[in-house]
Formats: C-alpha cells, sequence, structure tokens
C-alpha cells in the first residue's frame, strides 16, 4: 500500500465513523417516533442474547479464574488471602465483566451485522427496502440497536456471576480459601452501585456495537471484497470505541480517590 492510499484509507475510515455519529442520533430519534418492529427485534434478541451466552459465559469463566490465580498467589504471600474474593469482585464487575463480553459481542455480533447488511446493500436490497417506502434504519438498524442495549447488560451480569464461580472454585481448590472466606469477601468489597456501574456500560457498548456495525453494512461498496474488508474494518472500530469509551465511562463513574472498604 502506498501512502496515498494510505491516507485514502484513513480519509474514508474518518468519513464512516463520522457517518456512524449520525446514525446514531438517527436512531436515538427515530426510536422516539417510529414504531418498533417486534418480530425483527426479537429475532435480533435472540442472535445476541440466548446465541451468544455459551461463548461469553466460557470467556467469564477462564478470565476468573486466571485473574484469581495471579492475584491469589501473591495476596497469600503478603497475608491478605481473605481480600481474594473482593478484588475479583471489584475488577469483574468494574471492568473484566461489561468490557470482556462487550468484545465478545463486537467480535461474534458487530461483525454478522456488517457483513449481513453489507451483502444487502451491494445487492441492492438496501434499494429495495426504499422502493416499498420501509425506512431501512426502522427495518434493520432499530432491531439490533434494541437487541444489544438490552442484551449485553443481561450477559453482562451473567458473566459476572460465572467469573465469581470460576475464580471461587480456583480459590478453594488450589489455595484452600474457604468459599465463606471468599463470598464474605466479595460481600465486602462490592457493592449495588458496581453492579449497576457494569449494566450501564454494557448498555453504552452495546449502542455502540450496533450502531458501527449497520454503520458500516449501509456505507459497504465494491462488491464481495468490500463486504469483507467492512466486516474487519467494523470490529476493529468497535473494539476501539469500547477501549476509548470505557476510559471516560470509568472516568466519570468513579472519580476522585476512595476505598471500597469504607464507601468511600
Amino acid at each position: 500500500m502506498t501512502i496515498g492510499q494510505g491516507k485514502k484509507s484513513i480519509s474514508a475510515w474518518f468519513e464512516r465513523l463520522i457517518a456512524a455519529i449520525f446514525l446514531g442520533g438517527q436512531t436515538i430519534l427515530h426510536l422516539t417516533q417510529s414504531k418498533i418492529h417486534r418480530r425483527n427485534t426479537l429475532e435480533q434478541m435472540a442472535v445476541v442474547g440466548p446465541d451468544s451466552v455459551a461463548i461469553a459465559l466460557i470467556t467469564a469463566s477462564f478470565v476468573g479464574m486466571v485473574f484469581t490465580i495471579q492475584v491469589a498467589r501473591e495476596f497469600l504471600y503478603f497475608g491478605a488471602g481473605t481480600a481474594v474474593g473482593g478484588v475479583l469482585a471489584l475488577s469483574l464487575s468494574r471492568e473484566l465483566a461489561p468490557v470482556l463480553t462487550a468484545v465478545v459481542i463486537a467480535g461474534r455480533v458487530g461483525s454478522a451485522f456488517a457483513a449481513e447488511i453489507g451483502t444487502m446493500r451491494v445487492t441492492e436490497q438496501i434499494d429495495a427496502l426504499y422502493t416499498l417506502k420501509t425506512d431501512p434504519i426502522d427495518y434493520l438498524v432499530i432491531p439490533r440497536f434494541l437487541a444489544c442495549c438490552l442484551m449485553l447488560p443481561i450477559l453482562t451480569v451473567l458473566s459476572l456471576i460465572t467469573g465469581l464461580t470460576g475464580g471461587m472454585l480456583i480459590a478453594k481448590f488450589l489455595y484452600d480459601i474457604p468459599y465463606s472466606v471468599f463470598l464474605d469477601s466479595v460481600r465486602n468489597f462490592s457493592s449495588a452501585s458496581d453492579l449497576l456501574s457494569a449494566m450501564f456500560k454494557s448498555l453504552i457498548f452495546g449502542g455502540l456495537i450496533a450502531t458501527i456495525g449497520c454503520n458500516w453494512g449501509l456505507t459497504t461498496t465494491g462488491g464481495a471484497k468490500g463486504v469483507g474488508e467492512s466486516t474487519t474494518t467494523a470490529v476493529v472500530t468497535s473494539l476501539l470505541a469500547i477501549f476509548i469509551s470505557n476510559f471516560f465511562l470509568s472516568w466519570i463513574l468513579f472519580p476522585g480517590t476512595g476505598s471500597a472498604l469504607t464507601g468511600n
């Protein structure tokens, strides 16, 4: 790739990113004005939720187990084994569960949105919707947007529970930390606000994944090659959006200094 082609590619990416921002605004506006296609929404909820449960929970369980292995041995060395469960709970609820679940959904569902809608674009099915006086935002984007925003928080809660369970089992069988000690630590360190923050982050991440995936599909050109490029770029852009927005959300939700033990 030449320098000129690289600049052109970056310029095209920024143009599509701006288009995604406008699409997000249009989607929210249409939600307040338009009728929701229930069947499409339920179908997409099944794709985002039940069809993605297995991979999300497997990911969360191994993340919880690996995190416990890394933390428990160090905490036990310093005589702080009773804090293992609480540290795992805070890490999962505030960061790991919402972010990693969103990453899994971006790779599995966001790519599918871009590929499916991109194929519809290059085969002129989107133009057919306009001919039938059907707005693609109402028919294609809103069901996917709602599905991600509704199902991702639920998947995050399930991932949080699974990750804690995996960590608790490792703490018990590898480091002989009793279940009661682990669970007491979880209760002492975490609060309802941590769970709500995880669900709020997931809601934002779901909206970003759906908007970016749908936008890259709607702006696809160039036939089959363009569909492949849109799918790849949509996933990369979604991951960037998740990580960048996670920084700002964490900054807003957990400002200043304080301690989870004191509630400050």
